[in-house]
């Protein structure tokens, strides 16, 4: 079974596997707990007893799928809010390729305190050239109010013909109203990786996201950089990565370490543990390896941080990471219907689930300091998975949640939820500010910079140590 790694954005984007739904709810069945058949049928017999009421009594006239396609996306709605229920629009909207390649703005997406929330800009797409930022509020989508949508619902919305407009309503922290920016849709190639020598010997490698080539592409970039000279350290850049395939977080990972476990899965049944482990003869383990992560780095970058990290093959810098830690699968239902479903959590080599947690790093780094968010003077509201709605808890340990508060974005969204367009609760262009796109330019960056002095600090001890 081919997987992705609980990426809640990429695969809401990208339709990865299509199960025969007869075979899967079978083996479902075989694993699932023998159920108490009298409560089976007197739940069976609620709904259809409150179907009917509906059907004949409501004020206006319902069709049955209508209602049963509502009572089924509200039963996936009470579960995680990766699991959801693919209606025909939405699931033929989400068959698309996995090369790479997709039409829209370029923005992942979560609900965050009922409220939809910008997780990740894709590098160098209409979202992030706008100046879109991880914790962006996005209040309505084509003049259409946010508020209940599911994640699924929110892509559709956002995605439409190449060439096409949207308008997006937004909200900052720190804003004192919203903001409407309009995006132009267009095909999304998403390039994975980017490299450059930073000083002799020492060389940046940033990945954006774990496409099908993503270890490839990392294997020639650090071939090139060798060219001129051997690498003496290397800064592999995982910022803002919402992940991907869990096959390339396996290849990539054993691009550093060529022994051991990379990650496992491990479902409803305790005894049924996938491990993935580091593949033989592709490992450079004699060059220094710093890790940049932040709080948008999830799924399949948390993977390798996490593996990197467990083999003590890299040091670990930054913030600490988004923390999903679930693996999703998408079934085809027959009728142009979808379920994408979670099925497993995964756990780094010691065996320790990031879900809610994050990758902590060795080395924390506020990136406030980089010289690009500071003459911005940007206010990110980072967003991790522990706050999402419904998220699943992690059964390890019972960590506070961070506790937060949109009470005053909430202030803000009564008084203007139904006026029109150029109310007072719109900020003109001038209001803004400087909406600068993140960009990750690594002789300018701080945390690379940093990065760099720690390898560098790496050669010469290991001079001290020899002598």
């Amino acid at each position: 079974m081919n997987l992705l790694p609980g990426n809640p954005w990429f695969a809401a984007l990208i339709v990865a596997l299509s199960l025969n739904p007869t075979h899967a709810f079978a083996e479902a069945a075989v694993k699932s707990p023998v159920l108490n058949q009298n409560d089976r049928y007197k739940n069976l017999e609620l709904f259809q007893k409150v179907l009917q009421f509906v059907e004949k009594n409501y004020v206006d006239e319902v069709a049955n799928d209508a209602l049963v396609n509502g009572a089924i996306k509200g039963m996936l709605e009470t579960l995680d809010p990766h699991s959801n229920f693919l209606t025909p629009e939405i699931f033929r909207d989400m068959k698309i390729d996995t090369s790479g390649k997709f039409g829209g703005i370029g923005i992942e997406v979560g609900i965050k305190d009922d409220i939809l929330t910008v997780l990740a800009p894709m590098e160098d797409s209409p979202a992030w050239k706008a100046g879109i930022l991880p914790g962006d509020k996005i209040v309505k989508i084509n003049g259409e109010s946010t508020r209940g949508f599911t994640l699924t619902e929110a892509v559709v919305k956002m995605r439409g013909p190449n060439g096409s407009a949207v308008i997006m309503t937004m909200y900052r922290k720190g804003w004192p109203k919203f903001k409407n920016i309009t995006l132009k849709r267009q095909e999304i190639k998403i390039r994975s990786v980017r490299s450059e020598e930073m000083e002799s010997g020492y060389g940046y490698i940033r990945l954006a996201s774990f496409s099908e080539t993503a270890a490839k592409e990392i294997k020639a970039a650090m071939d090139k950089l060798e060219k001129p000279r051997k690498l003496k350290g290397l800064v592999l850049d995982l910022r803002m990565n919402p992940g991907g395939l869990l096959d390339q977080a396996v290849d990539v990972s054993s691009l550093f370490i060529d022994d051991g476990v990379v990650v496992s899965t491990i479902g409803r049944d305790p005894t049924q543990k996938e491990v993935r482990y580091a593949k033989k003869g592709m490992a450079r383990k004699d060059i220094p390896v710093v890790v940049l992560v932040n709080s948008s780095t999830a799924s399949a970058a948390e993977i390798v941080a996490a593996a990197l990290q467990d083999h003590h093959r890299a040091m670990i810098l930054g913030d600490t990471t988004f923390g999903k830690g679930s693996v999703q699968t998408i079934i085809d239902l027959g009728q142009d219907m979808g379920l994408k479903l979670t099925i497993a959590r995964y756990f780094t080599p010691n065996g320790v689930s990031i879900q809610e947690k994050g990758v902590v790093p060795d080395v924390f780094l506020d990136e406030y300091d980089s010289k690009l968010l500071d003459k911005a003077k940007i206010k990110r509201d980072a967003t991790r998975e522990k706050d999402l709605r419904g998220h699943l808890v992690n059964t390890q340990s019972a960590a506070a949640r961070d506790a937060f508060t949109v009470q005053e974005f909430k202030d803000k969204t009564k008084p203007g939820a139904n006026k029109k367009e150029g109310s007072t609760d719109l900020l003109d262009d001038e209001d803004m500010g400087d909406m600068m796109p993140i960009q990750f330019n690594p002789k300018d960056d701080y945390q690379a910079q940093q990065a760099l002095k720690y390898l560098k600090s790496f050669e010469v001890f290991k001079k001290i140590q020899h002598e």
